[in-house]
């Protein structure tokens, strides 16, 4: 679209003044260049403005002169500003050379490079980060820590990844958005391995084997993509059934702990009356083994006394038949009442000894004494 001056009469196509406020060299319709000394004329009268009082504006030029030197010394500072970089104690710097990195690596310190040649970069390679996974706090509309066991179970898990940068080259030019596919990642890492797993394995004792396996996935993947970070740790926050179910969940753990009591309480029960009946068994058998060896220690001292009898007996036979009789007899009428009888009378009169009331008035004056 040919430019048109504001100020009347005819376009720059028409032989008018061109956009600098300047006809046209050589007539009407050339397409000559502007005048450039008009163009650096103008420059100056706006630095002049710029500068303080005015750019000096004394004779023979001595505002000009002294607005160059500020000028450059401007331009020399913004340089050095630019140039000049500190490297923090965590921090690393990396250089680039036309966008294209620098074999050395710049220790913590002041360092130099040649701007805007150079460029550098000041990834913290010692500083930890920790990625939320979950996490109520840090949860967003869209994130959701609800995922499916191997036993089509739901589980909310929430856990934490901590990592740090290990190669700082590969980590700046490998991979972009750094922080984000390590939360991709470990998410797709943690998925992967509850899928595979028993939902009360994962949520109780597999918990520890959970945590380093899921690190090792991650790391494998971020390898994987030459992403030069190293993940440090995995700590499993919590992994609870969903809170919609958490109440009829928490009802099933505490039935199945009353069940796991009723069992420990039946177990002990049965081992005492189990330590009871060996207790008495082994008393039984004590008592039986004790009987026996009475009995037989008995028996063989009876037959010992038996032989010692006979051998005796076939010593005297009339004076050991007389003697057993006689031990006999009196082992037999030494507890039955007593009646002699004396045939030796005559007339017909029965004498009669009272021989049992004897014996029991005897015995009355002998407790009575």
């Amino acid at each position: 679209m040919p430019w048109s001056n504001q100020s009347g009469g005819g376009g720059w196509k028409g032989g008018g003044n061109g956009p600098w406020g300047q006809p046209p060299r050589g007539g009407g319709g050339g397409g000559a260049p502007p005048d450039l000394e008009e163009l650096l004329r103008r420059s100056q009268d706006r630095l002049k403005r710029v500068l303080p009082g005015g750019g000096g504006g004394g004779p023979g030029g001595g505002g000009s002169r002294l607005a160059v030197p500020l000028v450059l010394a401007a331009l020399v500072g913004l340089w050095l500003y630019e140039s000049i970089y500190v490297v923090q104690p965590d921090e690393v710097g990396v250089e680039l050379r036309f966008g294209e990195v620098k074999p050395e690596l710049n220790d913590p310190g002041i360092h130099f490079h040649l701007w805007p040649v150079e460029s550098v970069e000041l990834p913290a390679v010692l500083k930890e980060n920790q990625e939320n996974i979950g996490i109520s706090v840090a949860r967003s509309a869209n994130d959701t820590s609800i995922m499916l066991s191997g036993d089509q179970n739901l589980v909310d898990v929430e856990f934490s990844v901590l990592w740090r940068i290990s190669d700082p080259v590969k980590f700046l030019f490998n991979v972009a958005d750094q922080q984000n596919v390590v939360r991709v990642v470990a998410e797709s890492a943690m998925r992967e391995y509850v899928g595979r797993t028993r939902a009360d394995e994962f949520r109780t004792r597999g918990r520890e084997a959970a945590q380093q396996a899921v690190r090792n996935l991650i790391q494998g993947t971020l390898d994987s993509y030459d992403a030069g970070i190293t993940v440090t740790a995995v700590n499993l926050e919590r992994a609870d059934p969903p809170r919609e179910v958490i109440d009829a969940f928490e009802e099933v753990q505490r039935a199945q702990q009353d069940q796991d009591k009723f069992k420990q309480d039946a177990q002990a029960y049965s081992n005492k009356r189990l330590g009871d009946a060996r207790g008495e068994s082994s008393q039984i058998r004590e008592a039986a083994l004790g009987y026996r060896d009475r009995v037989v220690a008995e028996a063989t001292g009876e037959s010992q006394r038996f032989r010692d009898v006979y051998e005796e007996y076939a010593k005297a036979p009339e004076i050991t038949r007389k003697r057993l009789y006689l031990e006999t007899m009196e082992g037999v009428l030494a507890n039955s009442n007593k009646v002699i009888l004396d045939q030796s009378s005559g007339n017909g009169v029965v004498p009669y000894l009272p021989l049992p009331e004897i014996q029991r008035r005897a015995t009355q004056q002998g407790e009575t004494q």
